[in-house]
């Protein structure tokens, strides 16, 4: 294991200097006090920090938030009491770090540690290191071992491979946990179970095949691996990329006409909708998967407001998923976009980079571009790419390179050259990716 940090400075209009100063309230009493005229101004107060906060942060970025909050709590020692109010920080929390669980014992303690460990992944600083990992013995094709998805949760990573492993990690004591295998099963196609997708919470892990079985686990739990969903290769084609959230499965299939998209209601595994032509024109390649794993052929991400984006080298479609079927937006493209480049985050942004290195963050529901950046090496196969709330990544060369979603600003590369890259995930503290020879990397930018 190794550390590595950076000397750059603190961006976000100094809202990153680490330590728990900028969030400081009064040391005296927390009681609140009335103004010399009898009202009580807090609630009007905690109103204006939560819209500076939310301005800052959208201007400059969200680690400017904590610099705007600290100059506001500054005016007087009645504002400055706004300071401890667990609303506020409930709310900013939620709106600025798309956070809605608590893991820490206060929002005010939430809030310090997201910024804390954006600013670490602002500058940097983070703790590298490699996972020992256990090649399955089982479902082996003697084709090599190559990992198809990572999964990120808050303590767990979960690696897909070709032969249709699934492995889970705890991140905490960086142990394995357990190794998952699909149902056996009569299938078409050497690769037929690679996994071509992982849903992945603290409680349970979802997984999927090529040839469209659904498998799903209770972490820690009693029951055994179940398979909730029996996949149909010749009426659905191969189902290439799948994820989901909460509320929604969604699975990107490629193999017959308007058949692209199948969505179901996660929480009773029923299918609730089939439809789409994203994938129309990459139907052989969708079959062609089943036996040769070649270039990805489209990507799927559902985001926050229950919408879904999804990809392949020439399009890009928005649809409702909770009205299945109606398109929200879409665009076709003269120069093609690498579609392992493709991500996008709960808090509505996506990444697309075409095959000179152009890369664009835009907002989901618009389509609207952000900022846009030029990626070097865009020739070279192989490109993959990552965001989490605030930050591009994207692997080129066995490089990782970062770069903020506001203004497009290219910030450094990660010290590791990992060689080939097969997949890569990022949240909001980890980075994990696997390389060639299966060597899966871990990156964590957690606050100390």
């Amino acid at each position: 294991m190794s550390t590595s940090s950076s000397t750059r400075g603190d961006g976000g209009g100094g809202g990153g200097r680490g330590g728990g100063g900028e969030f400081e309230g009064p040391s005296s009493s927390r009681s609140r006090r009335r103004s010399s005229d009898g009202v009580w101004p807090e609630p009007f107060v905690e109103a204006l920090a939560f819209q500076v906060a939310i301005d800052a942060s959208t201007s400059i970025g969200r680690i400017a938030a904590a610099r705007a909050l600290f100059n506001l709590f500054q005016v007087c020692s009645t504002w400055r009491a706004v300071s401890h109010s667990e609303l506020l920080w409930h709310n900013l929390t939620r709106r600025i770090w798309n956070i809605g669980h608590l893991l820490r014992n206060t929002w005010r303690e939430e809030y310090i540690y997201r910024h804390r460990t954006a600013n670490n992944f602002q500058l940097g600083r983070y703790v590298y290191t490699s996972l020992p990992f256990v090649p399955s013995d089982v479902n082996n094709n003697n084709d090599g071992l190559a990992c198809r998805r990572l999964a990120l949760s808050d303590h767990h990573l979960a690696a897909g491979f070709s032969d249709g492993s699934v492995h889970l990690f705890h991140l905490p004591s960086r142990l394995q946990l357990a190794t998952f295998y699909p149902q056996h099963r009569d299938r078409i196609g050497r690769f037929a179970c690679a996994v071509s997708g992982i849903i992945l919470s603290d409680a349970q892990l979802v997984f999927a095949t090529l040839d469209g079985d659904i498998h799903l686990v209770v972490i820690n739990g009693v029951n055994p691996l179940r398979r909730v969903h029996l996949g149909d290769v010749v009426n659905d084609g191969a189902l290439v990329d799948f994820t989901g959230c909460n509320q929604r499965w969604v699975g990107l299939y490629a193999g017959l006409p308007g058949r692209a998209f199948h969505v179901w209601n996660s929480e009773t595994e029923e299918l609730v909708f089939v439809g789409g032509s994203l994938t129309d024109p990459e139907a052989v390649l969708g079959w062609h998967l089943l036996y040769e794993l070649t270039d990805i052929i489209g990507r799927v991400r559902v985001t926050s407001h229950e919408s879904a984006v999804a990809c392949t080298n020439i399009r890009l479609m928005v649809f409702d998923l909770r009205n299945e079927g109606i398109i929200l937006g879409e665009e076709e493209f003269d120069r093609r976009i690498i579609v392992g480049s493709f991500d996008a985050n709960n808090d509505e942004l996506l990444l697309i980079m075409d095959m000179r290195g152009n890369a664009s963050v835009r907002r989901v529901a618009t389509l609207e571009e952000v900022c846009r950046f030029t990626v070097r090496g865009a020739y070279q196969r192989g490109i993959l790419g990552s965001v989490n709330g605030g930050y591009a990544l994207m692997c080129v060369g066995g490089v990782i390179r970062v770069w903020e979603m506001v203004h497009g600003e290219e910030l450094y590369n990660f010290g590791e050259r990992i060689g080939e890259c097969n997949a890569i995930v990022s949240d909001e503290r980890h980075v994990a990716a696997c390389s060639a020879n299966a060597t899966i990397h871990l990156w964590d930018f957690g606050a100390n």
